[in-house]
């Protein structure tokens, strides 16, 4: 009977164990993650209801105070996620050269041990 007890009580501690380093990891990553849109997504007068609309498929360049360290491309709707470390960052659509529009940067603190989530808006300079 104790040796059926002592079996249960092992395999649940071998089953815990092996969850344990999954948790760990994931609650550990570091950076940040968010949607960016554009607004106003056409020219004319804006409206106040316009839907919201993903700057899909941008690059942004993250750099820090030594220059760009890394970059990213929204997905289709304007999600992306970026491993940093912890530190202070500032954030730009890589390329910009035309004058027309915002595009960044936007600065963010990243902390240790967390994502940090952001939600942008870029204006596209149409009017």
């Amino acid at each position: 009977m104790q040796l059926t007890r002592f079996s249960i009580v092992l395999a649940v501690l071998i089953m815990c164990a092996g969850f344990l380093p999954g948790q760990t990891q994931s609650g550990s990553e570091t950076g940040i993650e968010g949607v960016i849109t554009l607004n106003p997504a056409r020219p004319g007068p804006v409206r106040a209801d316009a839907p919201v609309t993903p700057l899909a498929n941008t690059a942004f360049a993250v750099e820090n105070q030594k220059g760009e360290i890394a970059s990213f491309t929204t997905d289709n709707e304007g999600h992306f996620r970026m491993s940093l470390a912890p530190g202070h960052y500032k954030v730009s659509r890589k390329g910009t050269t035309s004058s027309i529009g915002r595009y960044g940067p936007f600065e963010v603190d990243v902390v240790a041990g967390q994502m940090t989530k952001v939600q942008w808006e870029c204006d596209s300079g149409m009017r």
